[in-house]
């Protein structure tokens, strides 16, 4: 496939439109997307006019996690480059927590995995009704941790230990109930929704909304450190390459059950 795989654009209200734009794969993430996003984040940091920044997903879900095949790939490197995969996947995260414009994510169809991590960064997340999320990785072998921190100022740990720990699939409804979610819509409805909200955030004043957004940030102990970053991305990357990871993605390949299910 040869479309772009993150798509921006900017309104002269200073409203960015951020598009994962990998349609056919449900907009799973790969090298190419990290790259857009980061892309587009290195675009929007030269603005002096942005004030919000949306993120939507193409086609029918907003972002299904991971590429698996990609994952299996990448798992075949060496730890050097499987580390600057996963701190590039972390970097891209963090910056989207810490943008200095607000940031409204709408949802719909699938978020899964990496997408639950995009969506606990944003500012403001609206769903469709018909939206799901998971916490999916332990299925595979894998683990949450570079977007753990995020989820935990959204969900909270309790229900982080529930969702990453069982993998279970949750409806908007219980997104919304936890934490994840603000506010749930119907689908046919979720860019109206998501244009009341930018509006809101255009009546307030920028230069307070932004001090307003960091001081919050820091008083929730939510930005991370350079050392914290590279922490998580070890941890995220020498996962990738361990032999539970290897048996997980080769089980999704094969679409069987892993050895270790019971039976």
């Amino acid at each position: 496939m040869t479309e772009q795989p993150v798509l921006l654009t900017v309104d002269k209200r200073g409203v960015a439109t951020v598009t994962l734009n990998r349609p056919h794969v449900n907009n799973a993430y790969n090298g190419d997307l990290i790259d857009g996003v980061l892309g587009a984040l290195n675009a929007l940091e030269r603005r002096r006019d942005l004030r919000v920044v949306v993120l939507r997903g193409a086609g029918r879900h907003f972002q299904a996690g991971a590429d698996l095949t990609w994952i299996r790939e990448v798992a075949r490197q060496d730890a050097t480059a499987n580390e600057r995969v996963s701190l590039a996947t972390a970097e891209a995260v963090r910056r989207l927590n810490e943008a200095a414009c607000v940031t409204v994510a709408l949802i719909q169809g699938a978020c899964i995995g990496g997408g639950t991590g995009i969506a606990a960064a944003c500012d403001v997340v609206v769903a469709a009704e018909d939206a799901f999320f998971a916490i999916s990785e332990t299925r595979w072998g894998l683990m949450a941790g570079i977007v753990v921190p995020q989820l935990i100022d959204a969900m909270g740990a309790r229900q982080v230990r529930r969702y990453a720990l069982t993998g279970e699939r949750f409806d908007a409804a219980e997104a919304r109930r936890v934490g994840l979610v603000h506010e749930v819509v119907p689908g046919d409805q979720l860019e109206a929704a998501g244009e009341r909200i930018v509006d809101s955030i255009l009546m307030n004043a920028p230069d307070a909304t932004m001090q307003t957004k960091r001081r919050t940030l820091l008083v929730a102990q939510s930005m991370l450190d350079v050392s914290t970053v590279d922490k998580l991305a070890r941890e995220h990357a020498g996962k990738r390459r361990s032999a539970e990871a290897t048996e997980g993605l080769a089980s999704f390949a094969e679409k069987r059950k892993p050895s270790w299910y019971p039976g």
